[in-house]
């Protein structure tokens, strides 16, 4: 069955086209006191995206912005800048505006229950205990979204999680640094060109 037969030629292309956006969201905090820590490997991977496909961050209402085109999708880059705790806000505003679905949604956010450097992609799930994802989670009513999940690591004396996460990369985390984000750039093009499911299963664990 044709699930676009009841709608007119111009109303087709403008689903069409809403299905082939896909906004990706970056979280972390903003100022320079939070560069390069742990808790804004979102930034940093989003950073590293754009600067790849040559375009840059614009602040716009509730964060930095940009776009680019690939391979017939358009992705839509996101940096809150509403803080980690309230990133919800930034998202919800963010897909209202420019008519996303939740499938075509991406948080791309850290997570200290991973090895380093190490990717997992989930459809759904629980916060985890991570303030950025239980706001989105609250925001939008709904677990169902989908999660780019960066090790950072647990290596961190019980009770000091928050100045794990609020650290500084270590010279030797940097260093190989430079190998993940580039992987982590790919997952995400995958996920607006192979799909979710394909790009579980050609990323997670890597």
């Amino acid at each position: 069955m044709n699930i676009f037969k009841f709608f007119s030629k111009k109303q087709i292309e403008s689903k069409q086209e809403v299905m082939k956006k896909f906004l990706i969201v970056g979280l972390g905090n903003i100022g320079d006191t939070y560069e390069n820590t742990r808790h804004n490997i979102g930034f940093q991977v989003l950073d590293a995206l754009a600067k790849e496909q040559e375009v840059s961050f614009e602040t716009e209402k509730l964060g930095d912005i940009t776009r680019f085109r690939y391979k017939g999708r358009v992705f839509i880059l996101l940096k809150p800048s509403t803080y980690m705790n309230l990133s919800g806000k930034s998202v919800k505003y963010w897909m209202n505006q420019e008519k996303i679905s939740l499938e075509n949604l991406c948080i791309v956010t850290d997570d200290v229950h991973i090895d380093f450097g190490s990717i997992r992609i989930k459809i759904k799930g629980s916060a985890g205990g991570h303030n950025g994802l239980k706001d989105i989670q609250e925001k939008l009513n709904t677990q169902q979204y989908n999660r780019f999940r960066f090790g950072v690591g647990g290596n961190y004396a019980r009770g000091r999680q928050a100045d794990f996460v609020l650290g500084y990369w270590t010279k030797e985390e940097e260093s190989q640094l430079i190998e993940r984000i580039p992987i982590a750039i790919k997952a995400i093009l995958s996920f607006g060109t192979a799909g979710i499911n394909n790009t579980m299963n050609s990323y997670n664990g890597k």
